[in-house]
């Protein structure tokens, strides 16, 4: 099967987006595939092999040139490709991309205007590119706030188009009001436009049905999946001297994946566990703009008198994040919202690692599932630090959930697992031609309707 997978870069941060579409086409590829993934926006930074194309359609610096600077609308090719090039784009990522939603309401509603919007010539531009690329059986978008591709990119090559759904509601929720309300009307009008949407956890498929006001119907299920290449279980002659019980946190250091949450459980956990050694061990992706965050954490804990027991590894990769995963006793991610994907609660797992997570999001049916943690109420310190210090204190209790999620993950949630489902998927889309009487000249027409809508 030929597929053309677009991924969405993340401004050069390890991205779970990124890295799941990344290792899906590597396992397609492995299977024999013929798969094109290329990254919009910037560089694309999986923790594994990249195998995505050495260019960038979207160019972030050309969208943020045209957005903000009339004249740059008007450039020719040429002067683009100096800053559309995926060297000069990494270069100036982290420091003149921002990824903060409540800056970027404008650019959202331009890229979700698509050809009809101020960032025409980027259309263009990918209109020329696919043009000159092998059609398609199946063209996969990797979220829906890239929904408006759909339309020019169904007309081009009259193939079908997927689109999946893996967390974007969280960034349209921050944007400010008026941005979201015409973001989302944008995105609901042009639902139509695609073929088959991709949820990545049974929550996520139930949420986004009635979010973006899509019929259930027109949505699939491809669970998660990992690579489990160099998961294992931690040698127990490697943590000698016994530095205690630790308690792991790996995820992006920012206000709603809930470490501030983590810490407050933690003081209360150590008021019942004093003369116990523990630790409390972060690791991730910090970005500038949430560097006070983590300074607040640390300021509780030294208050509680606990400053001493933490300890910020910083960001990893992936060698890093499996001896990270290795050291730990526990993971605790205490998202303060209903998360629909959890990566880190699956990598915990696969590594013999138990959880304790809030009962809510994808995290209720990978715990359900693999057996592999505990559920507590979520946006409560008092019950996560219950949780925690029932792993920590039944040691029958931690090997169990251990052995569980250890099992549970291989049986369930590995990328070939994935790769299953969404072969599955792609099979019946590439079968049915799932056009739905919207190809060709009627999807660009569609597609001009929809981008016009009042007052914009």
């Amino acid at each position: 099967m030929r597929i053309l997978q677009i991924t969405a870069g993340a401004a050069g941060m390890y991205c779970g987006s990124c890295t799941r579409d990344n290792a899906l086409a590597r396992e397609l590829l492995r299977r024999g595939h013929d798969v094109t993934l290329v990254p919009v926006y910037t560089p694309t930074r999986p923790d594994e092999p990249n195998v995505s194309r050495d260019r960038v359609l979207f160019g972030g610096i050309s969208v943020y040139l045209q957005q903000h600077v009339p004249l740059f609308r008007a450039t020719p090719r040429l002067l683009d490709r100096l800053w559309d090039s995926p060297r000069v784009i990494r270069a100036f990522a982290r420091r003149a991309i921002s990824t903060d939603a409540r800056l970027l309401g404008d650019l959202t509603i331009s890229m979700l205007q698509g050809e009809r919007g101020v960032l025409r010539k980027e259309f263009d531009k990918l209109a020329d590119w696919i043009r000159a690329e092998p059609p398609p059986d199946v063209i996969d978008l990797p979220n829906s706030l890239l929904i408006a591709l759909a339309a020019p990119l169904k007309h081009v090559f009259g193939r079908p188009v997927c689109c999946t759904m893996q967390g974007e509601e969280l960034f349209l929720d921050s944007l400010l009001p008026q941005y979201r309300e015409r973001a989302l009307a944008l995105l609901r009008r042009q639902v139509p436009t695609v073929d088959r949407f991709v949820a990545v956890s049974d929550y996520c498929a139930r949420f986004m049905s009635r979010y973006l006001e899509i019929p259930p119907s027109q949505i699939s299920v491809v669970p998660l999946g990992i690579n489990l290449e160099g998961y294992r279980r931690p040698d127990p002659g490697s943590r000698i001297p016994d530095p205690g019980f630790t308690i792991g946190y790996f995820a992006r250091v920012a206000s709603e994946k809930g470490l501030r949450v983590l810490a407050e459980a933690y003081i209360r956990l150590r008021r019942r566990t004093s003369a116990r050694p523990m630790r409390l061990e972060a690791a991730g992706y910090l970005a500038r703009a949430s560097q006070p965050y983590l300074d607040e954490v640390r300021r509780a804990l030294e208050a509680a008198g606990l400053g001493h027991e933490f300890v910020y590894r910083g960001e990893v990769d992936r060698d890093g994040k499996l001896a990270f995963l290795r050291s730990i006793d526990v993971l605790s991610v205490p998202a303060t919202y209903d998360e629909p994907k959890g990566m880190f609660v699956l990598e915990a797992m696969a590594s013999g690692v138990p959880v304790v997570q809030p009962r809510r999001g994808s995290f209720i049916e990978m715990i359900e599932r693999t057996g592999g943690g505990l559920l507590v109420d979520a946006d409560d310190p008092d019950a996560l630090a219950e949780g925690l210090h029932k792993v920590a204190t039944t040691p029958a209790l931690r090997a169990s959930l251990a052995d569980c999620g250890f099992a549970g993950v291989r049986a369930r949630y590995t990328i070939a697992h994935s790769a299953d489902r969404l072969l599955e998927v792609y099979g019946e889309m590439a079968d049915g031609k799932e056009a739905r009487g919207q190809g060709g000249e009627g999807v660009r027409e569609q597609a001009h309707h929809v981008a016009g809508l009042p007052g914009q």
